[in-house]
């Protein structure tokens, strides 16, 4: 039987995930994989020498150079999963098939970067995961696959996270067996929605948290960049806080205020005033002594 030959370029738990389904799928032969090239996942490294595959990273993977070594390996089709060098045409078009991506968020929307962390500052009830062909644009391709997850109140980055590395792999792999059984309708992103958007990078000084917005918008921020994200900020005389978890006061009164200003404290936590109504910070990191009065910012 002839095996259908993948080149793999990857990284992360996510990746890690997918490779395991696809290397114990008879049908499927990874012929190369392709890692970051800064990478330090030993795991991915550790996970191609166990089954003789061989490993591969190049500073510009759209070189002549890097090409004409993946052209060799006369590849069914490429896949993406995590890896972070944009695939130009002629580099996409080498694999009989093209080329797909993995991508944690509900295309045509969320684009780009960093999904997860503004799913949830968006206040999104729910999440998507595509496996699209990579095309001329940024996750612009078509659509091969799409799953759909909730979000709730319960939910925060890590949890997100969490999911998405089982969910990304499970549907990247469901997509590739649907390409390989030629039972792949693609869907032409513009025929959801003309437009879409894109999300930006998000950057060191993006984590500082502004408290005139409403109890809701910081709640949602505070949980969209949590731990193992590099955490809200706020700062007390100049000394800065680390806001790791925040949660919603049920019935809080609606007034006027200073937002920042910490008006009670419970059980350790902090109650802080926002541009409507209070909210409790029950986990942050600080050398600072914080008291009634005090103003955030």
């Amino acid at each position: 039987m002839t095996r259908f030959k993948i080149g793999y370029f990857a990284d992360g738990p996510w990746a890690h995930n997918a490779f395991k389904l696809l290397i114990e799928d008879s049908s499927v032969e990874i012929s190369f994989v392709c890692v970051r090239y800064d990478s330090a996942d030993a795991t991915l490294a550790s996970l191609a020498a166990q089954h003789n595959i061989p490993l591969l990273k190049h500073q510009n993977i759209n070189s002549a150079e890097f090409r004409e070594v993946i052209a060799g390996f006369n590849c069914d089709l490429f896949v993406s999963m995590s890896f972070n060098q944009i695939f130009k045409e002629d580099t996409a078009n080498i694999a009989r098939l093209r080329t797909i991506n993995c991508h944690a968020g509900k295309l045509p929307f969320y684009r780009g970067r960093n999904i997860l962390n503004w799913a949830l500052i968006n206040d999104e009830k729910e999440y998507g995961i595509t496996v699209h062909y990579i095309d001329k644009g940024i996750d612009t391709g078509d659509i091969i696959l799409q799953r759909v997850y909730p979000v709730t109140d319960e939910d925060d980055y890590r949890t997100l996270l969490e999911r998405a590395y089982i969910d990304c792999a499970k549907v990247l792999y469901e997509a590739i067996q649907k390409i390989i059984n030629n039972k792949h309708n693609p869907i032409k992103q513009s025929s959801i929605h003309p437009i879409g958007f894109y999300c930006a990078q998000r950057k060191p000084g993006d984590e500082k948290l502004d408290w005139n917005q409403t109890s809701r918008d910081i709640f949602n921020f505070i949980r969209a960049i949590c731990d193992p994200g590099p955490m809200a900020r706020t700062c007390l005389n100049g000394e800065e806080i680390k806001i790791n978890k925040a949660r919603l006061i049920e019935n809080a009164p609606l007034y006027k205020g200073i937002p920042g200003q910490v008006v009670g404290k419970r059980d350790g936590n902090l109650i802080v005033k926002t541009i409507d109504t209070t909210i409790e910070v029950s986990e942050y990191h600080t050398n600072a002594r914080i008291k009634i009065g005090d103003r955030l910012n």
